[in-house]
C-alpha cells in the first residue's frame, strides 16, 4: 500500500517551540495555521499554492526531531503490513504511530492531499524548496532499514553518483517529499533525520538562511551544513527543485 502523499513534521521540544515555528514559518514563506489537538500541538506551515507537505508539533517530552506521516487510505491495514515487516507500534488514535525497526518514528493518515507546492523564488532571482527529508542510518542497520523503507513506500531504491553512503528511493511524479537514505559512520544507535533544501543557487540560497538567524556548520562538493537557531541541523543542496535531481 504506497502513500499517496508524505507529511514531515518538524517535531520541537516545549521550551523552544514557538521560536522554532517562528524560524522555519519565516524561512519557508509559509504561514502558520490555527493550532489543532488536544493541547494545541500541531499546526500545519501552509504554502501559498498546493497542498501542505511540512507541519509543526510541540512536544511533550525529549529533544527536537522528525517524523513522517505516510498518507494511505486505510492506515490499520497499512500498519498492520509495516508491523509484519518490523515496524512497532506505538499507538492507534485513527492515526497509527509507530517506529521503524531502527527507530524512527511515523504514522499512517487518512486525511488526503495531492498538489505538490511550487518552489519560492526570493529576491535576487533564485528559487528553492524544502522537499527531502534524509534519514540517517547508522551503518549496523543500514542494508535492514534501508529496504524497509523501500518495502513500506514501495519505492525503487536507487544509489548516488555523490558518495556510496547514499541511495534515494525514487518518489513518485507529485509526491512533495524525496527520501534519501544516508549511511552514517556510527556503527549503532537510533535511527533519526534532517531536512534538505532544494535550490538553484546555493550560496545565495545560504546567504538567505543565514540572514535569518542560521549558521553554517560545514561545505561540501554538493550541500552546504546548517544549524537553526535551536540548533536543529538541515543542508540546503545543489539538486533542482522543480525535480529534486542534481543538475
Amino acid at each position: 500500500m504506497s502513500p499517496s502523499w508524505i507529511t514531515a513534521f518538524l517535531d520541537f521540544a516545549a521550551d523552544g517551540h514557538d521560536d522554532g515555528v517562528r524560524f522555519w514559518s519565516t524561512l519557508t514563506g509559509y504561514d502558520v495555521s490555527p493550532r489543532r489537538g488536544d493541547s494545541d500541538e500541531f499546526a500545519t506551515l501552509v504554502p501559498p499554492d498546493g497542498d501542505a507537505f511540512l507541519k509543526v508539533q510541540r512536544l511533550d517530552g525529549g529533544a527536537d526531531r522528525i517524523h513522517l506521516d505516510l498518507h494511505v487510505p486505510d492506515p490499520r491495514a497499512a500498519a498492520d503490513r509495516a508491523i509484519g515487516l518490523g515496524a512497532v507500534e506505538v499507538a492507534d488514535h485513527g492515526y497509527v504511530a509507530l517506529a521503524s525497526p531502527g527507530g524512527f518514528p511515523f504514522c499512517f493518515v487518512a486525511h488526503p492531499a495531492s498538489v505538490r507546492p511550487l518552489a519560492s523564488t526570493w529576491p535576487g532571482g533564485h528559487s528553492s524548496l524544502l522537499d527531502q527529508v534524509c534519514l540517517d542510518i547508522p551503518a549496523s542497520s543500514y542494508d535492514s532499514e534501508s529496504l524497509f523503507w523501500s518495502e513500506v513506500t514501495g519505492w525503487e531504491e536507487r544509489g548516488s553518483t555523490v558518495s556510496p553512503d547514499f541511495h534515494s528511493l525514487l518518489r513518485p511524479p507529485g509526491h512533495p517529499v524525496r527520501l534519501l537514505l544516508q549511511r552514517l559512520h556510527d556503527p549503532t544507535g537510533r535511527v533519526r533525520a534532517h531536512l534538505d533544501w532544494a535550490t538553484t543557487d546555493r550560496a545565495a540560497e545560504t546567504e538567505r538562511h543565514v540572514g535569518l538567524g542560521a549558521t553554517v556548520l560545514g561545505t561540501h562538493s554538493h550541500w552546504t551544513v546548517l544549524a537553526d537557531p535551536q540548533d536543529r541541523v538541515y543542508c540546503i543542496t545543489d539538486r533542482q527543485p522543480e525535480t529534486g535531481m542534481l543538475a
